[in-house]
């Protein structure tokens, strides 16, 4: 009889080295991005370059991270940083994909995890299920991917 799907996820966390190496991964995606975004810009503003203080560019660069986490994390729970180092997020209670909700909060929480000096990260390393501020305010967990 197979084991119940939230004892599993428990017996599988992750712990905070890998989870800061799959940020790193995603920080390149989000870079890259990042760049083609710009490039765009600047090709429809006739060359020249996209004030640093644009608060409309500011909120589509936002709008475009997030849609690439959220649409990660639905279909596969895994972006290419989680799926470099075998992490998937799931929900914390039934261990499927998460829904829109939980992807727009652990986006959100996840900028505002950041500002303390990366805390809602490193609380992970202490927490007891190892689960993040992200984590936590989301419903969510991640576990790892086992080898095939």
């Amino acid at each position: 009889m197979p084991n119940h799907p939230h004892t599993d996820l428990q017996a599988n966390p992750v712990a905070l080295w890998r989870r800061l190496a799959a940020m790193l991964y995603d920080t390149l995606a989000v870079i890259g991005i990042c760049f083609v975004v710009g490039g765009i810009a600047v090709g429809l503003n006739h060359g020249l370059a996209v004030p640093a203080n644009s608060p409309g560019f500011s909120a589509l660069l936002l709008l475009l991270n997030y849609l690439y986490f959220a649409f990660c994390w639905r279909r596969s729970g895994q972006t290419l940083g989680m799926k470099s180092w075998r992490i998937r997020v799931v929900d914390a209670d039934t261990g499927a994909r998460l829904s829109g909700w939980q992807t727009l909060v652990r986006f959100s929480v996840g900028i505002a995890a950041w500002l303390p000096a990366g805390m809602g990260y490193w609380w992970s390393a202490f927490d007891a299920e190892r689960r993040s501020w992200t984590d936590r305010a989301s419903h969510s967990r991640l576990v790892r991917v086992p080898t095939t």
